[in-house]
């Protein structure tokens, strides 16, 4: 079995020894006996502090909901909130309590999950304030070499796209946070504890591990490989199946002929996948508790799929198909629409550029990425 950062976190107790820890994690920070993170840190070295991304560091609280600072009930370690609606950052007071910053959580390598940023805020903080940052490393459950989509450019940057990476990266976390150190010239007192067994190459499945959801959204590993391509819709008026029980694998709208867009779709004969009429509901997000239809994606091939393109030929279909269609406004005024946010590019909106040139100018973006990255590799 493949073992994880934590898993190998034995031969690195150096550097945790007489230092006064302070751990970012959540419900994916396991151990491969499914011990958590903050059990092992708590019992072994000297956990002072515990600091909650999105969901809370026990997976507790709503998407985009708010948290608060409060009192681990397992184990009396206060819990301080990086999800607050001033800041997301650790702020001095926080790094005051602590002499080392470790993070442990699941990424699911795509540039819109936001606890990279969680990450990447944390390690500037701590580089700022000359404390150490140690990444418990785990693997990419995408693969750590296919890369897709446009790199994000510095004037669309947000908390769900803060760093200059593609949409997929074939990245680490533990790589990521090595990249950013050095392009950015944070010069933190960066370790990263290495995954051990796991070739660039293999997808989460190949992995031998249990998925253990990094966010409700992401129920399984499908669903993870779809979203680089279905998240695109939360820009939009478009159900991206939020309110289901497959979120980001359903697409659709009340207004949307199913059968006619499956079939519009299946005759495109996008690499990997298969798209089904599809009937649905959603408990709550967008047309909450009204009749939906539209599309599910179905993953034929796990390696042959291109999510991103596959998402954005979708959305380009219905968009041009369907009048109804529209990008969602700012969520404030004078912000950027959320699409643009998302995407890091106002291209997609941009409707003097067709489909076919867009696809090939992100990938033009992907390979100069997919040549740069290389000198960040941890693994073969």
């Amino acid at each position: 079995m493949i073992r994880n950062g934590i898993d190998c976190i034995g031969q690195y107790a150096h550097l945790f020894k007489g230092k006064r820890l302070g751990l970012i994690t959540a419900p994916t920070g396991l151990t491969g006996n499914y011990v958590t993170t903050i059990q092992i840190l708590h019992e072994n070295f000297n956990l002072v502090a515990l600091f909650s991304p999105e969901h809370g560091v026990r997976g507790d609280q709503a998407a985009g909901a708010l948290v608060e600072t409060y009192l681990d009930p397992m184990t009396n370690i206060p819990v301080y909130s990086l999800y607050r609606k001033d800041s997301k950052r650790l702020s001095k007071e926080m790094l005051d309590e602590v002499d080392m910053v470790v993070y442990d959580i699941q990424d699911v390598g795509t540039r819109y999950y936001t606890f990279i940023y969680t990450m990447l805020y944390a390690l500037e903080d701590c580089a700022k304030a000359g404390k150490e940052f140690v990444v418990l490393d785990r693997i990419n459950p995408l693969d750590g070499v296919t890369v897709e989509g446009n790199i994000l450019k510095q004037e669309y940057q947000s908390f769900v796209g803060n760093y200059p990476l593609c949409v997929r990266y074939g990245l680490t976390t533990g790589e990521v946070a090595s990249m950013a150190n050095d392009q950015m010239d944070w010069n933190g007192k960066l370790h990263v504890v290495p995954v051990d067994g796991w070739e660039r190459k293999m997808q989460f499945p190949e992995t031998g591990r249990l998925w253990i959801m990094p966010s409700l959204g992401i129920p399984r590993f499908e669903t993870a490989l779809l979203y680089p391509g279905s998240c695109i819709f939360e820009g939009t008026n478009i159900s991206e199946g939020r309110g289901t029980t497959v979120p980001f694998e359903v697409v659709g709208a009340p207004f949307i002929d199913a059968q006619k867009l499956a079939d519009e779709m299946n005759g495109k004969k996008l690499p990997g996948v298969f798209f089904r009429p599809v009937y649905f509901k959603p408990t709550f997000s967008k047309f909450q508790g009204e009749p939906c239809s539209g599309v599910q994606i179905h993953v034929l091939d796990a390696r042959m799929i291109q999510p991103l393109e596959t998402g954005i030929t979708l959305m380009h279909t219905i968009k041009t198909n369907y009048e109804q269609f529209s990008f969602l406004p700012p969520v404030k005024e004078g912000s950027r629409p959320f699409i643009d946010l998302l995407c890091g590019d106002k291209l997609y909106r941009d409707d003097t550029v067709d489909l076919p040139d867009l696809l090939e100018r992100f990938r033009e973006e992907s390979r100069e990425f997919a040549q740069m990255k290389q000198q960040y590799h941890l693994y073969k």
